[in-house]
């Protein structure tokens, strides 16, 4: 039987690419008796089946875009997405405006008090661009002791961009009015709704934002808000048993900051725009540098959120409900790890620790913090309290000796390296350097082995290295936690007393202590859970007396196998390294496994600047004659 007729004489109708689907019109035509002497590539009748399948093809192709739209999984259109992501309850994250913390003196003031607007602007400048940060709260303010402060302790919150106001007339006769914020860039966390009554009653009420419905009455005075499928912003309000309804007439006014997203994070000197209650001598002093500035929420995020908030229901009960609704609060977020007290080191009952890893700089300012803090409270259970750490980077640091193939290539092995180099750095932004991002060190392997075709194999050693902050010039204890085991095969494993190197796995960069300020000491292990110090005299280590520290290689009872435990070290000085003045002490140590996992609040980035990649041309594979005998090998051991 001809292809393209299936078994009962019909088309076959189950392709979807354009020329098999001219195929099969072909074929079945050809298989009937009014078109058996016709030339069907040569004929107009070609001109007719290249149309006929087009069409299909264009209809196939139409509904299978269609099907995908239908389900937030295969959607592809960002109002598709969204409009999935509200049948969930789940409202796309807007643009952020970077937040800075400023504290404001008004020197020439002398009046009972004075006012700083809503919209009252400071200028400030990064990388040669000058913005806007603006306050959106009118504040006003008595002299203490004589001195006019905003934000005296902490500073005031002024948030980057144009502080604007969009008015509209409630019109019940128009079934279509809708209130859509009419200008792009609008960061929504920024948005005040008030209602004035009328023209002629200018009355006014402010609209919270819903963001449940089980307290919301018909007298409520809330509103909601929607991405529409312009990528608008649409405020809407209750309709009279959910939420207070608008009379007719009712004016809605929208206030809100029209932001740049992230361009501005990081600006750190603010300059009064211009006098306050008309005294023009302001000290604008930096609490907090700019920070907090995101671009909106993207399609892959919010199809990624979107099914755990619904999950949450709007409280915190589990970890994921953390995970799902912080980036709610703090779209800012690149990546989130979330547990409880109970898995916690040392265990905290009643506290859920959070650990956030932002996208513009490694960590949260304090002010941040807290802000989060205080708006989880609207979802968090009574008795937890929930306490948010910053991410604590643990290096990994390769030794990779690889072999290639110098008949394949006109690559020298230093270009190969340098190849190699970019790789890895790609590799660790793309697959590491967020919460939960494990180290598999088959994968990485392989990434170097991909690098170049000449390239044949590579053996590659790891060690992990961690820094800590010495308290200078007080004995202090200092616990520092690796979080995976560390290798030690057998008590005293790698000790050694003898030569200028740390013995056992670990070693570290120099220090000094208060009691001897003239030689640089250094640390090491001796293989049966004991830290030396010692210095270099000549060809030989000398030791402080008596250990300084334990190593717990393996997990031993409720200590956890990577734990360092400084007793108490009383360091006057760090000495610098990495080509640069350093304030912290690093500690480097062997894992007993190459496949390293980010533990609570860890997170695991290569160290680019310290590993090493050397190489070597395989003789074997070019050809050489002598039998393999000359061949050499890197030890997989470090």
């Amino acid at each position: 039987m001809a292809a393209g007729i299936n078994t009962k004489g019909k088309m076959n109708i189950t392709e979807l690419d354009f020329d098999q689907i001219k195929s099969n019109m072909k074929t079945y035509l050809k298989g009937q008796s009014q078109f058996t002497d016709y030339d069907f590539e040569g004929s107009g009748i070609n001109i007719l089946l290249d149309t006929l399948a087009y069409n299909t093809h264009y209809n196939a192709f139409l509904a299978n875009m269609l099907a995908n739209e239908m389900f937030l999984d295969t959607a592809q259109k960002r109002n598709s997405v969204a409009s999935h992501a509200k049948a969930l309850g789940y409202t796309p994250v807007s643009i952020k405006a970077p937040t800075a913390y400023v504290k404001v003196q008004v020197n020439n003031a002398s009046t009972a008090n004075i006012t700083m607007p809503e919209g009252y602007s400071f200028i400030t400048s990064i990388r040669g661009v000058t913005y806007q940060f603006v306050n959106i709260t009118e504040r006003i303010i008595q002299p203490s002791s004589g001195i006019y402060v905003f934000g005296a302790t902490s500073g005031i919150p002024v948030y980057e961009g144009t502080w604007t106001t969009t008015r509209f007339t409630t019109d019940l006769s128009d079934a279509d009015q809708k209130y859509i914020i009419p200008n792009a860039g609008v960061d929504i966390s920024t948005l005040k709704v008030q209602v004035q009554t009328s023209v002629g009653d200018t009355t006014t009420a402010t609209y919270t934002a819903a963001t449940s419905l089980v307290d919301i009455t018909a007298t409520t005075q809330a509103y909601f808000i929607q991405e529409t499928v312009d990528g608008e912003w649409e405020v809407y309000f209750g309709d009279g048993v959910v939420g207070k309804s608008l009379i007719d007439g009712n004016i809605v006014i929208l206030k809100y900051v029209i932001t740049n997203g992230t361009n501005a994070n990081g600006a750190v000197s603010f300059t009064a725009d211009a006098g306050i209650s008309g005294f023009a001598d302001i000290t604008t002093t930096t609490m907090t540098a700019a920070a907090g500035g995101a671009n909106a929420e993207t399609i892959e995020s919010m199809k990624y959120n979107a099914p755990f908030s619904y999950a949450a229901q709007n409280r915190t009960v589990t970890a994921k409900d953390y995970a799902a609704i912080i980036p709610t609060i703090y779209p800012n977020v690149e990546s989130i790890a979330v547990w409880g007290g109970e898995y916690n080191n040392p265990a905290v009952y009643g506290k859920v620790y959070i650990s956030i890893r932002p996208k513009a700089g490694n960590t949260l300012t304090q002010s941040t913090k807290t802000s989060i803090v205080d708006s989880l409270e609207d979802y968090n259970i009574a008795s937890v309290t929930p306490v948010i750490l910053d991410p604590e980077t643990t290096k990994i640091v390769p030794t990779v000796n690889f072999k290639y193939n110098n008949t394949l290539t006109d690559k020298t092995k230093e270009s190969l390296a340098a190849l190699i180099t970019t790789a890895i750095t790609t590799w660790s932004d793309d697959n590491l350097e967020k919460h939960e991002a494990i180290f598999r060190y088959s994968k990485f392997t392989t990434m170097i082995d991909e690098v170049d075709p000449s390239i044949l194999s590579n053996i590659t050693r790891i060690k992990m290295s961690k820094t800590f902050l010495p308290t200078t010039g007080v004995a202090t204890k200092y616990t520092i936690l690796f979080e995976n085991a560390l290798y030690n095969p057998h008590s005293g494993h790698a000790a050694s007393t003898a030569g200028t190197t740390a013995g056992g796995i670990l070693s570290s960069t120099g220090f000094k202590y208060s009691d001897d300020t003239v030689n640089v000491y250094y640390y090491e292990d001796d293989g049966a859970g004991n830290i030396n110090a010692y210095y270099v005299s000549g060809t030989s280590k000398v030791y402080k007396s008596g250990a300084v520290g334990t190593i717990t290689y393996v997990t031993t009872g409720t200590v956890t196998g990577g734990t360092l435990v400084l007793t108490k070290e009383d360091i006057a000085s760090v000495e610098n390294y990495d080509g640069t003045t350093q304030t912290y002490i690093r500690l480097t140590v062997q894992p007993s496994s190459n496949d390293l996992v980010p533990v609570r609040n860890q997170v695991l980035e290569i160290d680019t600047y310290n590993m090493s990649i050397t190489g070597a041309a395989d003789t074997v594979a070019a050809g050489a004659s002598d039998g393999g005998t000359q061949y050499s090998t890197s030890s997989s051991y470090n």
